[in-house]
């Protein structure tokens, strides 16, 4: 159950929003509600401290955002549940942590009776985190949707003919597509994993249907934006693509690709 994929967009500028998001909360959240003896500061010493909550709260946020993205690689640039859980885990202690030396040292530096440990954790800390919590799950979850829906937007379709089953992707996974017969062979990348599909169609077709796709041969189109290098085999041109992939170029369409490519 914890390995299902769940929403997530990488993109660091959405989570500079929802730190920047959260900080305010927090500043809100102290302000109206006076915990950690809150009550006891002026108004004015109110607005010069507790904006330090929220700064700590944003930092403690972003703090986490290496390890994110080194997970969000580490899992092929899939996000699941329990990876989801684990960043939430490590953001509960280490804000638990910082905040409770800024209580110490900075809101009631010298008190000779500050709030326990204890107290602090099960009395401020975590009623604080159940407020506060709501306010990052919804900005994760909202920009990983907006994320997937963009992506959605952005996918061509490769139909198939009649009731066969086509295939959507992302343009740029795209790498070639090979006649086959009454059908086509199509090889991509499904999270950087080689994929290939056969989908009934005519190269024909898809080549009127994706006129940004590049004719090297009667039997190939490539997508130009995976092309790596030119390659002579057996005295003939061929171009290596993404995850070695050769095709030939035939006579016919050398020099429209050398043009096309070299450009």
């Amino acid at each position: 159950m914890l390995k299902i994929k769940v929403p997530f967009d990488p993109e660091l500028k959405h989570h500079l929003i929802i730190a920047l998001s959260l900080s305010l909360w927090i500043f809100i959240f102290l302000f109206f509600t006076e915990p950690l003896d809150v009550n006891q500061l002026s108004t004015s010493e109110k607005l010069l401290f507790l904006p330090i909550y929220g700064i700590v709260g944003a930092i403690a946020y972003l703090a986490l955002m290496p390890l994110q993205h080194w997970l969000f690689n580490r899992n092929n640039e899939n996000w699941y549940l329990q990876t989801e859980i684990i960043i939430f885990i490590i953001f509960i202690l280490g804000g638990l942590i910082v905040t409770r030396l800024v209580y110490l040292y900075i809101i009631v530096p010298n008190e000779p009776n500050p709030y326990s440990l204890r107290y602090f954790t099960l009395s401020i800390y975590l009623p604080a985190m159940v407020t506060i919590l709501p306010i990052v799950i919804a900005g994760r979850w909202a920009f990983g949707k907006y994320k997937d829906k963009k992506l959605a937007d952005e996918k061509i379709e490769i139909q198939g003919e009649g009731t066969y089953e086509g295939l959507k992707l992302l343009y740029n996974d795209l790498i070639v597509i090979k006649a086959d017969d009454n059908y086509i062979d199509v090889q991509y990348l499904d999270n950087s994993i080689l994929k290939k599909q056969l989908i009934r169609n005519k190269l024909s077709k898809i080549s009127e249907d994706f006129p940004q796709l590049l004719r090297t041969h009667r039997s190939y189109l490539i997508n130009p934006y995976h092309f790596k290098k030119w390659e002579m085999i057996k005295g003939k041109l061929h171009i290596n693509l993404s995850n070695e992939i050769i095709i030939p170029i035939s006579k016919t369409y050398s020099e429209n690709v050398k043009e096309t490519l070299n450009n």
